[in-house]
C-alpha cells in the first residue's frame, strides 16, 4: 500500500460516510477484512498516535503516516517469519531492533507474553503489530513527559 492513489482508494472505501476521516470502529473493520484482528483498544491507540489534529478520528494524511509505520513493522516481520506465519521470541527481538526498539530482557519477555494471544510462544503478524503499537505509544508518551 505504498502508492498514495491506492491508499486514497482504500481510505475512501473505509470512509463510507464520506466525512474525510475514519473512526476506530471503521478502521478495525477494515483491518478485519484484511485478516488482521486487532482489539478496538489497539485500533484506538493507532489513531491516538497519529491523530495530529486531536479530532479522535483519522484523516487521510494521518492514515498515510500510520501506514508508513505499519509497513515498517510488516517488513520486519516478513524478513524474519521464514514462511511460518509467526515469529518466535528470538525473531521478535531481532525484528524489534530492526524497527528501532531496544528493550532489556525482563521488559522484552513481559511484552512478548502479553501480546502472545495464544500463549504458545509465537506471535502472528497482528500480535506483533499490536506489540509495536504499544511500544511506539509508550515512546511517544515518554517523549511528551520529558519535554
Amino acid at each position: 500500500m505504498e502508492n498514495t492513489a491506492v491508499l486514497r482508494e482504500w481510505f475512501d472505501r473505509v470512509d463510507s460516510e464520506k466525512t474525510g476521516s475514519i473512526a476506530a470502529a471503521q478502521l478495525k473493520h477494515a483491518f478485519a477484512v484484511g485478516n488482521l484482528d486487532f482489539s478496538l483498544s489497539v485500533v484506538q491507540q493507532m489513531i491516538r498516535m497519529y491523530d495530529f489534529d486531536r479530532t479522535g478520528t483519522m484523516s487521510f494524511e494521518e492514515f498515510v503516516e500510520l501506514n508508513k509505520f505499519l509497513l515498517k513493522v510488516q517488513h520486519a516481520f516478513s524478513d524474519l517469519e521464514r514462511g511460518r506465519g509467526y515469529l518466535v521470541p528470538d525473531n521478535v527481538y531481532e525484528a524489534l531492533v530492526k524497527i528501532g526498539f531496544s528493550l532489556d530482557s525482563p521488559a522484552f519477555y513481559t511484552v512478548c507474553e502479553s501480546f502472545d494471544q495464544n500463549k504458545n510462544g509465537r506471535l502472528r503478524l497482528d500480535d506483533f503489530i499490536s506489540l509495536c503499537i504499544f511500544l511506539q505509544s509508550a515512546r511517544y508518551e515518554s517523549l511528551k513527559f520529558s519535554c
